[in-house]
């Protein structure tokens, strides 16, 4: 299991809207369940891209907020989804589930490796979630 901060807006849009990639200026190998966590930081650059899908919630920072599963990671080969960005590997997300509750936690840069203790608390909101159940099992071995 690995966890990505992202920005908000763009976490909230990945959580509860339907961006289903995620733009990075490097690739990854890596294909499985992903904890998708929200920075500290704002991005008020692109903000208003999004504003309308996400408005009315909080945006959480420094918390986790979901998990998701990477199936791919491509270069840009145009405009895959109305949400990519040109010049930039696509992270292709699938099967995201948010969370009932955000859990605070702090960040890191890349695909880092979450600690057992929030993999506990993942779980512990996750119990009872059909769709989260492989990424549950698939987590398990921290």
């Amino acid at each position: 299991m690995r966890a990505l901060t992202i920005r908000q807006p763009w976490a909230a849009a990945i959580t509860y809207a339907d961006k289903r990639v995620e733009n990075r200026v490097w690739p990854t190998s890596y294909r499985g369940p992903v904890l998708i966590h929200a920075g500290k930081a704002l991005d008020r650059r692109h903000g208003p891209m999004v504003a309308a899908v996400v408005r009315g919630l909080q945006l959480e920072l420094g918390a986790v907020l979901a998990v998701a599963r990477i199936t791919d990671c491509h270069e840009d080969d145009g405009e895959c989804t109305p949400w990519s960005a040109s010049g930039n590997f696509h992270f292709v997300l699938d099967e995201v589930t948010a969370l009932p509750l955000p859990i605070p936690h702090r960040g890191a840069q890349g695909l880092w490796t979450p600690p057992a203790v929030l993999m506990d608390r993942v779980r512990e909101q996750l119990e009872g979630e059909g769709t989260a159940r492989v990424l549950r099992e698939e987590a398990a071995p921290c």
